[in-house]
């Protein structure tokens, strides 16, 4: 009990000082000086699809799945529902800000558990509700927001502060949404889409509801976004393997590309017209064209095939249980049909952290951290 009042007056006196980057969390609580850590936001909250799963889809009637060997081959914790062989991007960036790993919202039952931020990110969620349906059950943009909502419901009951707001305000909501409305959506036959709307038109549906939803996501306390533009989709393995050449789909590639171009328009826009909001877009287009140009340089060596698959490319069937990847992965940029490598991860992750505004912009995540 001693502790947990602790937890509150600390909570209640950082709200009121407006604590500053480096300082203790708003949300963690007393503890020893060794154990203190001195992140530069109290905690981060993020929502998205398989490329930052950690782990919500564990209990779910889904074939969306990555809780078993060998996913997680390179992870001290082993398979956790990552879609990797270790990190994703998002584990390279709290560790980044000082932070440890953020908890799935399927494991966060507790304040305690929720003190350094919640991972709501789910594989196979899109935007709409309706794309990823292939894989049964998921947890869509819509809900995941719906979940930081109980999540709020529940530290605002727990911790009694007076304005939750001006905590929240100081954390980062990482965003990474958009890959599944096209591959699992508009690129699939038995969805209706691709006769519905053209590249552009499906763009605009996209981005039209982003934008509704990050507005919900301000209007419940959010101040610093971090928006994940999507890559080379077709580059990817499972793309590849559809190929007669194996070479990248441009098709697949300009198809995203409005996309992007809108997701920019939206920051651009959202920044005018949402008093205090600040965000850092990350350009995965411009990552990954900067990798695949200069695999070597980079230490990789494969850049066509997964490091752990079936069939052409590795790609044609993603990696299954028990089924033995390859040796050096950290020459792989795939780790699967769709997925990177920790390798590739970490790399992201840290140019989206300090890297220049080729690869995250207007300003990158160490410097929103410091606003």
């Amino acid at each position: 009990m001693a502790e947990y009042l602790s937890f509150c007056l600390l909570i209640l006196l950082l709200l009121s000082s407006g604590a500053a980057a480096g300082e203790e969390d708003a949300f963690a609580p007393e503890a020893g000086a060794s154990e203190r850590r001195r992140g530069m936001v109290p905690a981060m909250f993020i929502f998205g699809d398989s490329l930052i799963d950690n782990g919500n889809n564990n209990n779910l009637q889904s074939f969306a799945k990555a809780n078993y060997f060998p996913y997680g081959i390179d992870f001290k914790a082993g398979p956790t529902g990552r879609f990797s062989n270790g990190y994703t991007m998002v584990d390279t960036i709290a560790e980044l800000l000082g932070l440890p790993l953020i908890p799935a919202y399927s494991e966060a039952r507790s304040v305690d558990q929720m003190r350094y931020g919640v991972n709501y990110a789910s594989a196979a969620a899109g935007i709409l509700d309706i794309t990823g349906r292939n894989f049964v059950d998921r947890i869509p943009f819509n809900q995941q927001i719906r979940n930081f909502e109980n999540t709020l419901d529940q530290i605002t009951n727990n911790l009694g502060a007076p304005d939750v707001a001006q905590a929240l305000a100081r954390c980062i909501f990482f965003v990474g949404m958009g890959s599944n409305d096209y591959l699992n959506n508009y690129l699939m036959p038995n969805y209706p889409t691709k006769n519905q709307y053209n590249a552009q038109q499906y763009a605009d549906l996209l981005v039209q509801q982003y934008s509704q939803q990050l507005t919900r996501l301000y209007n419940l306390g959010a101040r610093k976004f971090v928006i994940a533009g999507l890559g080379l989709m077709g580059c990817i393995p499972s793309i590849l393997a559809q190929s007669s050449n194996g070479m990248c789909s441009d098709e697949v590639n300009q198809l995203v590309l409005p996309f992007n171009i809108n997701t920019k328009a939206m920051i651009n826009s959202l920044s005018a017209n949402l008093p205090g909001a600040k965000f850092s877009y990350i350009d995965n287009r411009n990552m990954f064209q900067d990798l695949l140009a200069n695999a070597r340089p980079y230490g990789f060596r494969v850049v066509n095939r997964g490091c752990c698959g079936i069939g052409r490319n590795r790609g044609q069937i993603t990696c299954l249980p028990l089924q033995m990847p390859c040796r050096d992965r950290t020459t792989y940029i795939f780790w699967d049909a769709f997925h990177p490598t920790e390798a590739v991860n970490v790399l992201f992750g840290r140019n989206a952290f300090n890297g220049n505004q080729d690869m995250v912009y207007p300003i990158n995540i160490e410097q929103l951290a410091k606003l």
